[in-house]
């Protein structure tokens, strides 16, 4: 059975992404695979350029927001791009640094045969096995989160005599081995750069730059933190074992980084010296223990469909990835989840707001992985407050505003550039829903309160203050973007700038609705004033509309997209990750959305594999199983590396295309949604079950309520259905027309089309069971 968790190849990584990703939530590597010399390419989560930003004394440009909103409602949207683009800040976000490549000879690599390497997802561990001219060798590699180290372990006759003491090959400046006695040690220390330029950004004549200053008496600097990365190998019988350790500067996004190298080797060296006391057995023992408390969580077992074996091993990676890159206390998983070689990687493999991020965490409450959620609601809380001054500074508005990427530091200013990407402000608006979600899912009080109410509070107020009226009594959000899409202008034009897009509408939409009702759950007195803003702005907020060939339309009115196959898909927000759209509850809406996404697809969208994730999220909220299925193959057949992680385009690079997390993840919600949902008021079970996928079992989904769903089906049928009751009280389920009614339940209403709901009196914690 564990066949079903191996990802296996039979050579070498040829590309970066076409390696096995381990690591510990802070600390990744991404492993080649090479027989008798592998290369880890090494990683910390708090490893990023630059360091906390200081408020400057430049003036506000929200002085020409008046100006711009004049443009807008005149229909001057040329006029309205320039006027945006004064909007903007001078500085773009920092960029998430590599460690370096640490190259391990571990083994004999004289006349290799019998190759072959395999990912372990289920038990967290990547291995590597080959025919020396000295005999078999075997590598074993994990990262164990408990220790907080990396483990390689080389066995067999061809392996330990031959394992000699790893290379560090940094890509930054100054970077040497030192030798430490107690306990025999190598450690490298460095810094990051100061300052990276985004790979994006061009004509610049020093992109990175590296400070020269040394550290104050606290041992800080201004900008260009200190890393340390410790290794020792250790030898046994006819193995070797290699554990590497490694801290950062980082104390916070607010406080100067640490560049005391030597205090930094010290820890990495004492970090590496608690596991080094542990026996072999135990630190393997310790880091199955906790990698396979969660893993084992949730599962989907495809085996019973010939053909839906690395279907199933998109679900299966894809929470291996979130297991492996974000954990209570370290920081969210980024564009690459902890595993970039490039000290200019694509995008800055930073924390992309208007979609990928976000994507990132989809799967993470309803997977059974709650905890794994919360480097991201860390992060929204933080931008909650440092996203002020950008509200009051860039909008003279109040609560916060955050834009289309941050970073380690909290960046929240619009970036200079073409306002498609730079000027949309709705990040903190989109993150928010993550805290919902969070709590719709089973989080306590105490998390409402203290993250959820404040952050949608920051997110309210700052919604309310972009709400202009558009001339015909209804409320709209001025300035307004579609995230990266122009919309056409005369005969030659194109501006992204307008009001009342439909991705902001929505966003709004929701932030006051769940603003108000958390304020209500737990009121206090500064509160209600808001919450009356906020109910009366959500009587004139104006609605979605529909253009004349009946799709959702994408901005205010009907206008012509400059790429009607464009990869974002943020005008169909209400029907995913949103909730807004139902099939029963918005009927036209939903078939609006239906068309939009239909017109995309014409077009040539989904060319990306977190696009294409995106995709799948809706053919499965759209009940469009045929869709869906093409959907999972596209992503297969051309938007995979060999290790199953997912690309997006990058001419930048020899191999046309770089790994992005955001795929992998985001397939993992689509793919639970097909078969459990649970954001209609209802617990739907096989909503969308593919036609390639006649049987088979998916466990442990969690459900809005606090629910946990298990299902098992055959010959395209449900064969039985488990619920575990989240609370006491009605509990209401949805299943295919003819199913059994579950004893004591009565039918309801709001089923859709083909599909029966049915409800009773549930007892918190009690287990039921449909056939």
């Amino acid at each position: 059975m564990t066949a079903r968790y191996r990802i296996e190849a039979d050579a070498p990584a040829a590309e970066f992404e076409d390696g096995f990703p381990i690591g510990n939530g802070s600390l990744g590597a991404m492993l080649h695979g090479r027989p008798g010399v592998e290369l880890a390419d090494l990683n910390a989560d708090t490893l990023w350029s630059g360091g906390p930003r200081t408020a400057g004394p430049e003036p506000a440009p929200a002085a020409v927001l008046p100006e711009l909103r004049r443009a807008i409602a005149a229909g001057e949207h040329l006029r309205a791009e320039d006027l945006a683009r004064e909007l903007q800040g001078a500085d773009y976000s920092e960029s998430y640094q590599p460690l370096g490549g640490l190259e391990w000879r571990y083994g004999d690599h004289r006349a290799i045969g019998g190759y072959h390497r395999r990912l372990d997802l289920a038990a967290g561990e990547a291995v590597t096995e080959y025919v020396s001219a000295s005999g078999p060798v075997r590598l074993t590699a994990f990262a164990s989160a408990p220790d907080g180290v990396l483990v390689l372990t080389a066995t067999g006759p061809g392996a330990g005599p031959r394992a000699i003491a790893p290379r560090l090959h940094s890509p930054h400046p100054g970077v040497a081995a030192a030798r430490v006695a107690d306990p025999d040690c190598l450690v490298w220390t460095g810094r990051a750069p100061a300052h990276v330029v985004p790979n994006y950004v061009g004509g610049r004549r020093d992109p990175v730059v590296y400070a020269t200053d040394g550290p104050d008496a606290a041992g800080t600097v201004a900008a260009g933190m200190g890393f340390a990365v410790a290794a020792a190998v250790r030898r046994h019988g006819d193995g070797a074992r290699l554990l590497v350790a490694a801290v950062t500067g980082f104390n916070g996004p607010d406080r100067r980084p640490g560049a005391d190298l030597d205090a930094l080797a010290a820890a990495a060296v004492a970090r590496l010296a608690r596991a080094l006391a542990r026996q072999p057995d135990e630190l393997r023992a310790r880091h199955t223990e906790d990698h396979t408390r969660l893993f084992t969580r949730a599962d989907l077992d495809l085996s019973g469909s010939p053909g839906a074996a690395r279907a199933e091993l998109l679900f299966h990676l894809g929470r291996y990835l979130l297991i492996a890159s974000s954990r209570p206390g370290t920081q969210p998983a980024n564009l690459q989840g902890i595993w970039n070689a490039d000290v200019r990687p694509g995008w800055s493999s930073n924390w992309t707001t208007n979609i990928n991020a976000e994507m990132n965490y989809w799967a993470a409450e309803t997977t059974g992985l709650p905890e794994l959620h919360e480097p991201l609601l860390a992060l929204t809380r933080d931008l909650a407050v440092a996203g002020e001054r950008t509200a009051s500074r860039h909008y003279a508005a109040r609560g916060a505003a955050a834009h289309h990427n941050t970073d380690l530091w909290r960046f929240t200013a619009p970036v200079p550039g073409d306002p498609q990407w730079a000027n949309w402000p709705s990040a903190l608006a989109w993150l928010s829903a993550h805290a919902w979600d969070h709590l719709a899912f089973g989080a306590g009080r105490d998390f409402g309160r203290a993250v959820a109410l404040p952050v949608l509070r920051a997110a309210a107020r700052f919604t309310l203050d972009m709400l202009v009226d558009d001339g015909r009594g209804a409320l709209v959000i001025s300035p307004s973007t579609s995230p990266e899409h122009h919309f056409l202008v005369g005969t030659a034009g194109h501006a992204a700038t307008s009001w009342g897009a439909t991705l902001d509408q929505e966003l709004a939409r929701e932030v006051l609705t769940r603003f108000a009702a958390l304020s209500a759950r737990w009121p206090a007195p500064a509160d209600a004033a808001l919450a009356g803003e906020a109910a009366t702005a959500l009587r004139n907020l104006r609605a979605v509309g529909t253009g004349a060939d009946g799709a959702l339309l994408e901005w205010y009115d009907d206008r012509p997209p400059r790429e009607p196959g464009h990869r974002h898909l943020s005008h169909l927000y209400g029907l995913y990750p949103g909730t807004r759209i139902t099939e029963t509850g918005t009927p036209s809406d939903f078939a609006a959305a239906r068309r939009a996404l239909q017109t995309r697809l014409a077009y040539g969208s989904g060319h990306t594999g977190w696009s294409r994730a995106w995709i799948l999220c809706l053919a499965a909220r759209l009940r469009d199983a045929p869709l869906a299925a093409a959907t999972i193959a596209a992503l297969l057949d051309d938007l995979c590396s060999a290790s199953l992680l997912t690309l997006h385009p990058d001419q930048g690079r020899p191999s046309g295309q770089i790994f992005q997390i955001d795929g992998n993840l985001g397939v993992v919600a689509g793919l639970t949604e097909l078969l459990v949902q649970s954001h209609d008021g209802a617990v739907s079970f096989l909503p969308a079950l593919p036609p390639a996928w006649p049987a088979g079992s998916v466990r442990g989904i969690r459900c809005r309520g606090g629910h946990t769903a298990s299902v098992t089906w055959a010959g395209g049928r449900l064969v039985e259905a488990v619920v575990i009751a989240g609370a006491t009280g009605p509990l209401t389920v949805e299943l295919a027309s003819g199913a059994a009614a579950p004893p004591g339940a009565a039918p309801v209403e709001g089923a859709a089309l083909g599909r029966v709901r049915w409800c009773w009196e549930a007892r918190a914690r009690m287990e039921y069971r449909l056939r």
